[in-house]
Order: C-alpha cells, then sequence, then structure tokens
C-alpha cells in the first residue's frame, strides 16, 4: 500500500484507539482495580475465592480488549483483501501488455479507493464498538 495512504489509515486508527481507551477502557481499567483491591480486603476469603474475585474484576476489561483486537483485525484484514485486488488487477494488466506507468497509475488509483472506502467504515466501527464496550461495562 502505498505510503501516503497507509499513514492515513494508520492515523485513523490510532486516533479511534486513542478515543475508546480514554472514553471507556480507562473507565473500565479503574472499575477492574478498584474491584480488585475490594477483593482484597476480605479478610475472612480463602486465598482461592479472592482470585476467583480477582478474576470476575478482570474479565469485563478483558472482554473489551478482546472486542477491539478482533474488530481491528476484522477491520485490517478487509482493507488487506482490497489491496490485494488491486494488485491482482495490477498483475493481470501487466500480464496482459500495459505500460509500467500505466498500471502504477492504475494500482495506486485503486488502493487511494481501498483507503478512502475503509476511512469511511471507521466511524461507523467505532462507534458499534463503544456502543459495545458500554453494555459490557454494564
Amino acid at each position: 500500500m502505498a505510503e501516503l495512504q497507509q499513514l492515513r489509515v494508520q492515523e485513523a486508527v490510532d486516533s479511534m484507539v486513542k478515543s475508546l481507551e480514554r472514553e471507556n477502557i480507562r473507565k473500565m481499567q479503574g472499575l477492574m482495580f478498584r474491584c480488585s483491591a475490594s477483593c482484597c480486603e476480605d479478610s475472612q476469603a480463602s486465598m482461592q475465592q479472592v482470585h476467583q474475585c480477582i478474576e470476575r474484576c478482570h474479565a469485563p476489561l478483558a472482554q473489551a480488549q478482546a472486542l477491539v483486537t478482533t474488530e481491528l483485525e476484522k477491520f485490517q484484514d478487509r482493507l488487506a483483501r482490497c489491496t490485494m485486488h488491486c494488485n491482482d488487477k495490477a498483475k493481470d494488466s501487466i500480464d496482459a501488455g500495459s505500460k509500467e506507468l500505466q498500471v502504477k497509475r492504475q494500482l495506486e488509483s485503486c488502493v487511494t479507493k481501498c483507503v478512502d472506502d475503509h476511512m469511511h467504515l471507521i466511524p461507523t466501527m467505532t462507534k458499534k464498538m463503544k456502543e459495545s464496550l458500554l453494555s459490557i461495562g454494564k
């Protein structure tokens, strides 16, 4: 993928992840630590009970992190498939005898369209993840 296009996607995804972390994940981390600390304050609990309590406290955050990771992987896979399609079209054009410069332009245009299309998916993906994170946090 052209470096400029790759940078555009990376910056947009980084911005989305920072927003999710600041607005959702961080609150969940605070709840997890407070919950874990309260598990340790039960002097009547066995070591196993305390451990299970702490694991219960960690579960929502682990679920949230898994959700974000899965969504980002799906997004990356879709973008990679799109750019692979562009590469295949470029290879077919070269095999058909097209000029290298023309194929290069065609490839850049195709990759730019992939990136543009996927950049438009980011707000919807962000909204969906925020809604899912809120439901996990409850």
